[in-house]
């Protein structure tokens, strides 16, 4: 059944366009399952990382109904992100040659110093007039580095952002306990990002990030920083969370399907504060921002914790 499924979703979504630089803002070609379109070298970590890794089978956490009603338990997931350009977060794939430039921060002690490989013109989340988060992502697909900016801003000498991070896709080291990254938990945003590729293909093999509105002043495995309360009963930064098996997700159309059964298998992990169940993903034009839309009828209800206590990334 499941083979089937993959089979026909990916025949009902129409075939992608040809591959361009900045995704998120223009066409993006469909590459194998996890590789990004113009970096088709670069996995987005190993398979043993957490993000990569099938959930599905275990086991429910103890405190599940708990944290699912300080999230929303009716509250309806939401697809953070459309067919408009300036709602989800872009990304942007660079070459080596790409110069690199400093950046100052000013949470420089929790930062990577870099230099960033920063564009005359980058993708910057909601555009460059934009006024909230800002964030700045980066692949060079020679390297297979992943640049991430908070709160980037051009200045008159250059560039300043509020955090950086740079990762390593083909390695699965975590940050320094403690750290932010350019996201609350210290968390990398591009491998939980619904990407229009991934989904024309047919697949998600990965978990998504998503956002709860108030969080606790705890972080658990993956996630290396908190930005919460000390309220009882908040969900900690680096939950996991997944669609419950027996949701029957055959009415929704499919590029909603194809969220949702990732949902079953990947879940979903708690990356920021912001909206409850707020799903993040790039900007295509190509999205059916209607089909997304009907993300809507899975409510906190559908969803539970799961037990990710004895999951680590390998090696």
């Amino acid at each position: 059944m499941h083979r089937r499924f993959l089979i026909t979703v990916a025949l009902a979504l129409s075939a992608a366009a040809s591959s361009v630089v900045a995704h998120g803002q223009g066409a993006s070609a469909v590459s194998p399952a996890g590789r990004l379109p113009g970096a088709p070298n670069c996995p987005i970590f190993r398979p043993s990382n957490v993000w990569n890794r099938d959930i599905s089978q275990l086991p429910v956490a103890k405190n599940s109904a708990q944290l699912i009603a300080a999230i929303g338990l009716k509250r309806g997931l939401h697809a953070d992100f459309g067919s408009y350009s300036g709602y989800g977060i872009p990304y942007m794939v660079v070459s080596g040659h790409q110069h690199k430039v400093p950046v100052p921060f000013d949470y420089a002690d929790e930062s990577d110093k870099g230099p960033y490989p920063i564009p005359a013109h980058p993708s910057i989340e909601g555009g460059p007039d934009a006024t909230g988060d800002r964030h700045v992502l980066l692949v060079d697909r020679d390297a297979c580095r992943l640049y991430e900016l908070y709160a980037l801003e051009r200045t008159g000498t250059g560039w300043h952002a509020g955090s950086g991070a740079i990762w390593n896709l083909r390695s699965n080291a975590l940050r320094p306990d403690g750290w932010t990254s350019a996201d609350a938990a210290g968390l990398p945003i591009l491998p939980g990002l619904v990407r229009y590729d991934e989904v024309a293909a047919g697949l998600i093999t990965h978990a998504l990030r998503f956002t709860a509105p108030r969080t606790a002043q705890a972080h658990i495995y993956p996630a290396r920083h908190d930005a919460g309360h000390t309220a009882p009963g908040l969900p900690p930064m680096g939950l996991r969370v997944r669609l419950k098996a027996s949701i029957d997700i055959r009415g929704f159309g499919p590029q909603a399907r194809v969220i949702l059964q990732a949902l079953k298998i990947y879940g979903i992990i708690l990356a920021d504060n912001g909206s409850p169940w707020y799903i993040t993903g790039a900007p295509d034009p190509r999205w059916n921002d209607g089909d997304l839309h009907q993300l809507k009828r899975i409510t906190g209800a559908d969803l539970e914790v799961v037990d990710t206590s004895r999951l680590r990334n390998g090696r």
